[in-house]
């Protein structure tokens, strides 16, 4: 009886290194390992933030009011157009590795040179988008109260136009000063003030009579709960905090668990994109150098597409479950 190590004919080794299972090479077969076992991961995270919107459905940010903002245009609301372009732009940079693969596989090191070069400008923009979105996505733009029981109260016009907090907030001129560990109590320190008081805020609200709340609720029609002027005076003398941005702690866009996974999965899969350009460049002037034409193959550039593909699928399924699902 042979061994599992021969064929049961010939007596011949089968990995004995000079072998290839499945006939794909083993960096390849190597590759293939860790793109089915990361995109396990990201399933894992898509499920549980699925599951999470879906507890939480009444109260889950709406997108369309979340990512508004596009680059040199303040104030013009444009809700997920920079996002739509910022997949367009992953999506064309996997067109531009599939054609340095195709080229690699012709031995046109010149047409590898400008497809990997274009391949990597896409990533980087990308990451660059990304990075930029964090940033207003951080900071805010309206800011909200929270309240003693962790409702979120948000201001409107009487035509249920958001106003922002620095439209309507009162000036008391009341010294505030940082906690920090050195003064706190115990060596206690607190989070970064916000721009305004809860009192300022209550204050401004009374002067402005028409101004309303809206709650983060969302109603049947997708449109989040408006109160009446005497409920939303009701409703702002429980405020406890004033939120500005998001964070992990508080968000004033919604549900708080919105952020966390904002933060946590885009910020992953960027990681990955991040990773992938890192690799392309280091692949790229491998082919300037002329490595792989000695080498007489460009299968190092074909391994790499293969990555980069997948973290561009994976962003299809990101994109659609958090900004358009």
């Amino acid at each position: 009886m042979e061994s599992t190590g021969t064929t049961a004919n010939s007596g011949e080794k089968i990995w004995d290194g000079n072998n290839e299972p499945m006939g794909v090479d083993y960096g390849k077969l190597m590759m293939w390992f860790f793109i089915v076992s990361d995109a396990l991961t990201f399933s894992g995270f898509l499920a549980a933030y699925g599951f999470s919107r879906f507890k939480f459905i009444e109260r889950w940010p709406i997108a369309d009011e979340v990512f508004t903002h596009f680059p040199f245009l303040h104030g013009v609301d444009a809700p997920m157009y920079y996002v739509a372009l910022m997949t367009f732009i992953l999506i064309f940079s996997s067109v531009t590795m599939v054609l340095a693969v195709d080229a690699g596989h012709q031995m046109k090191k010149n047409k590898v040179v400008l497809y990997m070069f274009l391949t990597i400008i896409g990533g980087l923009i990308f990451v660059g988008s990304q990075a930029w979105e964090w940033k207003n996505f951080i900071k805010g733009e309206y800011g909200a109260i929270e309240t003693k029981g962790g409702g979120l109260l948000q201001f409107v016009d009487k035509d249920g136009k958001r106003v922002a907090l620095a439209d309507f907030a009162a000036d008391l001129k009341g010294d505030r000063e940082q906690l920090t560990r050195s003064k706190g109590m115990w060596f206690m320190a607190e989070a970064p003030l916000a721009t305004y008081t809860v009192a300022e805020i209550q204050e401004g609200f009374k002067a402005h009579p028409e101004l309303l709340i809206r709650t983060e609720f969302v109603t049947k029609e997708k449109k989040k709960t408006i109160l009446s002027r005497a409920d939303s005076e009701a409703r702002l003398g429980e405020a406890r905090y004033v939120v500005e941005g998001a964070n992990l702690v508080r968000n004033e866009y919604g549900n708080k668990l919105f952020a966390n996974f904002f933060f946590f999965i885009t910020g992953f899969h960027g990681f990955h994109v991040f990773s992938g350009v890192i690799i392309n460049i280091i692949i790229f002037f491998n082919v300037l150098v002329g490595t792989y034409e000695k080498r007489k193959s460009y299968e190092m550039v074909e391994k790499v597409g293969l990555y980069w593909h997948f973290v561009d699928l994976v962003w299809v399924f990101v994109f659609t479950v958090f900004y358009l699902a």
